[in-house]
């Protein structure tokens, strides 16, 4: 890991994604977590404070750095957290161990999103559900050229995210069925910021 990825980018991270949108978009989607929740790329922790107090979550989180940021938020809200040091494509847990499954923009940044979702749906129980936000590719053309375009360059400077992944194919093929799901541009620079939030459960 090198000087930037370490040192900064998870602060730069941190910062960017508490934008007025996102963190309304996480106050309507995480409250409906209950039980044993799995949270799929926690991050700096920003979707902890919205937790019910009775959840017990365990999250998963290649990077140490960000887990650093969480770690404190977690201590403030007082949500019991078991972190984990893993990529979401392995997810430390027996089949249908997890009532629900909070993910916020991570699946763009996952290496292999398919085999995550696989781990996903491997992991929740029959009546579980998926509580999902996600940045991907724009349905106007002009924009996801530019979103093809500029990917290359995007994945290098913000750890390895992806701009033009087609979030909600990636789901049904991978088994999921939506209960709700909204398809939108939010605040922000339009080629990072057309997003895709609700809920799914397995089809």
């Amino acid at each position: 890991m090198g000087f930037y990825d370490k040192y900064i980018l998870p602060p730069l991270l941190n910062t960017l994604m508490k934008s007025p949108d996102m963190t309304k978009i996480r106050s309507r989607l995480v409250p409906l977590a209950q039980g044993k929740v799995l949270e799929v790329g926690i991050g700096s922790g920003l979707n902890l404070p919205f937790y019910d107090s009775s959840v017990q979550v365990t999250a998963v989180d290649p990077s140490l750095e960000l887990q650093r940021y969480a770690r404190e938020v977690a201590a403030e809200s007082g949500v019991k957290v078991d972190f984990v040091a893993q990529s979401g494509e392995a997810i430390p847990a027996g089949d249908a161990s997890f009532d629900a499954v909070v993910m916020t923009w991570t699946l763009c940044t996952i290496p292999d999103p398919m085999a995550a979702l696989a781990e996903i749906k491997r992991v929740l129980k029959p009546n579980g559900r998926v509580l999902f936000a996600e940045h991907g590719k724009a349905p106007a053309a002009s924009l996801a050229k530019w979103q093809d375009r500029l990917n290359p360059l995007w994945g290098k400077l913000s750890g390895g995210c992806n701009l033009n992944r087609v979030i909600d194919q990636l789901y049904t093929s991978s088994g999921f069925q939506f209960e709700e799901i909204e398809r939108s541009h939010i605040r922000g620079p339009k080629f990072a910021t057309y997003t895709f939030r609700g809920v799914a459960k397995l089809a």
